[in-house]
């Protein structure tokens, strides 16, 4: 299996989870933050939907603006948003040969200024890691919500 092939079948056994996380949000609760300092529930879903709309990005290009945010009108508006960029990134990928994914660089601006540039496969993984890092979090503010978990990884004490 090669590194592009790996990288789909995580792609999409990540999704649901990801999917299932910001449906669950409580919307009403959206602004919640367990610290002061801490990013919103809002504002953590955001920045998930966010990075797979940097997905299409990145396959499509070699430059990428991070999307900072990008905004949405109730969970379930939120959770469509992030399956039609992540469904759009998978049929992108399918048809990306070993080289093109392997050895063409992406440049990542943020803000429009250069922060770094790697491989599009290294970027990738790196927003994808970034992606299962945030709904983590996310899902650790769901029951302070109000709201119920969904199964990530297994079984959740809400959902048995």
């Amino acid at each position: 299996m090669s590194n592009k092939e790996f990288f789909l079948a995580c792609l999409q056994s990540e999704f649901q989870a990801t999917y299932n996380i910001i449906a669950a949000m409580p919307y009403d609760q959206a602004g919640y933050r367990p610290h002061e300092r801490s990013r919103s529930a809002y504002e953590i879903a955001e920045h998930i939907i966010a990075h797979a709309l940097d997905f299409c990005v990145i396959l499509d290009s070699d430059t990428c603006d991070e999307c900072l945010e990008l905004s949405f009108s109730s969970s379930q508006d939120g959770a469509d948003q992030l399956k039609s960029h992540w469904d759009k990134a998978i049929e992108t990928l399918s048809g990306y040969s070993d080289s093109k994914w392997n050895d063409e660089s992406v440049e990542l601006l943020v803000g429009g200024n250069p922060l770094l540039k790697m491989p599009r496969a290294n970027l990738m993984w790196f927003f994808l890691f970034d992606i299962i890092h945030h709904r983590g979090q996310l899902s650790s503010y769901i029951r302070p919500m109000g709201g119920k978990n969904p199964a990530v990884y297994g079984y959740s004490a809400d959902t048995v």
